[in-house]
């Protein structure tokens, strides 16, 4: 019989960032329960759009990885993994130095798609931008 799968702890979590994009943009997961996660990134100049504010990519991809991450806690066991078949993004404000935080929700955990919601918060903890995504839920063939 396989090994299961480790559990995705905040370790875990931050572990599978490494040597990829989260890890790249220093994403760090603070909490990770089935449902619900949070996730920092503090912003430095890499980060910022030429106009010396943090970039909107920047944003998405703090908001996308916490919902994704949240995603694959949640996998049907017969599931393969998952893709993004829709992202969409409010941006409220911006932040030019700090830490910014995210915090995902899970909304829909079915069989063949996932919705979670984000927000992400600027270092004064005032809403930034508003986040929904859609996951495919894959199966082998």
């Amino acid at each position: 019989m396989p090994d299961a799968p480790p559990a995705l702890t905040v370790e875990t979590l931050n572990a599978l960032g490494e040597g990829h994009l989260p890890g790249l943009i220093g994403i760090r997961f603070t909490h990770a329960e089935p449902g619900l996660l949070r996730s920092e990134l503090t912003v430095r100049p890499e980060l910022l759009a030429p106009n010396g504010f943090l970039h909107a990519a920047s944003v998405i991809a703090l908001a996308d990885t916490t919902c994704g991450y949240g995603t694959r806690m949640l996998l049907p066991d017969a599931a393969s993994g998952f893709t993004t078949i829709e992202l969409k993004s409010n941006h409220l404000g911006t932040a030019r130095e700090g830490t910014v935080t995210c915090e995902a929700r899970k909304v829909h955990a079915g069989r063949t798609t996932q919705v979670w919601d984000a927000e992400v918060r600027d270092p004064s903890g005032k809403p930034m931008a508003l986040f929904r995504c859609t996951q495919a839920v894959l199966y082998p063939r």
